[in-house]
């Protein structure tokens, strides 16, 4: 019987092709089998275009589709099932990598078909490698610290109501916002109300080719800012001068 082979969890992008730490592609291409997370309502898997130009076999890669399915039983069974597939390719000696758009473990299926292999398959062999987060990406293209010297800097998924939106800024310095989706409308009025509309920054989609990017809010047209792959960044007070001038 062969030795069990390696799982690894790879974040690349997001978005732009070729945007994957060295040690990460060093692993990916040892690996027999890459699986390539698809969500329903796309037609591709977006991770697997954000690797850089490759030689890699097509038979290597395998899609895996997902429903975000609010039925967290739904889910589980659907992880569960995912995470018996992994082991019998790695009990079979495979090397088996999955990509995740961004870092594998910030806000990424990565997490949940890890935690279910482990179950399934207690003293797995596993590696996870980091990527760049989507508001990483966003801060990159803005020139938007995230953070300077002793700031508190809030990264969390997009509240439904805006007094809980208004309490985060309240109680932090920078706020990242995550899966805004439909509740953008509700930001742009929360940014407005507080006086922030140059104090923040927004990217969708960034590095694909359909990138919108905003600095500031002012010109901001909600019609064509919507949508999942949204990230906002808003700074509380304005930056400090923090170097002397000659």
């Amino acid at each position: 019987m062969s030795n069990p082979g390696i799982f690894y969890g790879i974040g690349v992008g997001p978005g732009e092709q070729g945007l994957i730490p060295v040690l990460a592609w060093e692993a990916l291409l040892q690996c027999q089998l890459i699986l390539t997370p698809r969500a329903r309502s796309t037609d591709y898997s977006v991770a697997r275009r954000c690797l850089p130009p490759n030689d890699i076999a097509e038979e290597r890669f395998r899609e895996v589709e997902f429903n975000m399915d609010p039925d967290r039983t739904v889910l589980s069974v659907h992880y569960a099932q995912l995470a018996e597939s992994i082991a019998t390719e790695l009990r079979a000696g495979k090397n088996v990598a999955y990509l995740t758009l961004g870092d594998s473990l910030t806000y990424s299926t990565y997490s949940y078909t890890l935690a279910a292999l482990k179950d399934c398959f207690p003293g797995v062999v596993y590696r996870t490698f980091p990527g760049v987060t989507s508001y990483c990406a966003v801060a990159s293209l803005h020139d938007f610290p995230l953070g300077e010297g002793k700031e508190r800097v809030l990264i969390l998924p997009c509240p439904d109501e805006s007094a809980e939106l208004s309490a985060a800024i309240a109680a932090n310095d920078v706020v990242v916002l995550m899966k805004i989706g439909e509740r953008l409308p509700m930001v742009l009025e929360v940014i407005a109300s507080l006086g922030l509309q140059n104090q923040c920054a927004f990217g969708r989609r960034v590095g694909m080719p359909e990138e919108l990017l905003y600095s500031g809010s002012n010109q901001m047209e909600q019609g064509k800012t919507l949508g999942y792959f949204s990230t906002m960044l808003i700074r509380k007070v304005a930056r400090q001068k923090r170097h002397s001038e000659v």
